[in-house]
């Protein structure tokens, strides 16, 4: 008889273990076994939660956009003024959990993931869409044209947090500065 209440903590677990397994491996190539192992169950418990590989990743990266969405909205409720809540998106975009290196791992196979699977492919839409809109709102409130500005923003912060992200060296402050100094020099072009 399954123990009641042990199915969100074993979830949890596996969801844990993704996150880990693709950043020791730095790549999509991990089993099902390698995950189950590192969760502490059997191969036949991962399945029955999440029914293959791809589902895991999936619930892995569902996790991570979570968390990440708690840390943008964090951040929204500090700031003052359109301009400060732009930077603080920003700033979200490059804080200290998001270039935790088990999680970038996580992000760069979720790239490669969203080629291929349908399911990874609408939650990465989702991810983009709820960005630029984010960005537009305050945009609005500071520009007549928000839209071609969101648009490079939002390239900006993926190229520039892949750039860092791919850099053992790279600085996430940095990182974060020059997305800001962009936004300032696009602010000034529209004036």
């Amino acid at each position: 008889m399954p123990k009641l209440g042990m199915e969100p903590k074993r979830r949890a677990a596996l969801v844990s273990a993704v996150i880990d397994e693709i950043g020791e491996t730095r790549s999509l190539d991990v089993t099902v076994a390698q995950i189950a192992r590192r969760a502490g169950m059997s191969s036949g418990l991962a399945h029955h939660y999440f029914g293959s590989k791809e589902q895991m990743l999936i619930a892995a990266m569902r996790f991570i956009l979570a968390e990440f969405s708690a840390h943008v909205r964090t951040e929204l409720a500090s700031a003052q003024d359109p301009r400060a809540r732009l930077d603080a998106i920003i700033r979200a975009n490059f804080a200290a959990h998001v270039f935790d290196p088990r999680k970038t791992s996580a992000w760069l196979s979720f790239y490669a993931l969203a080629q291929s699977n349908p399911h990874a492919a609408h939650l990465m839409q989702l991810y983009q869409k709820r960005l630029r809109s984010n960005l537009l709102f305050d945009l609005r409130q500071l520009t007549a044209r928000p839209v071609p500005i969101a648009e490079s923003l939002a390239a900006l912060i993926d190229g520039v947090y892949l750039r860092a992200a791919l850099n053992e060296t790279g600085n996430r402050e940095t990182a974060a500065a020059q997305v800001s100094d962009a936004l300032d020099m696009f602010l000034r072009a529209q004036r």
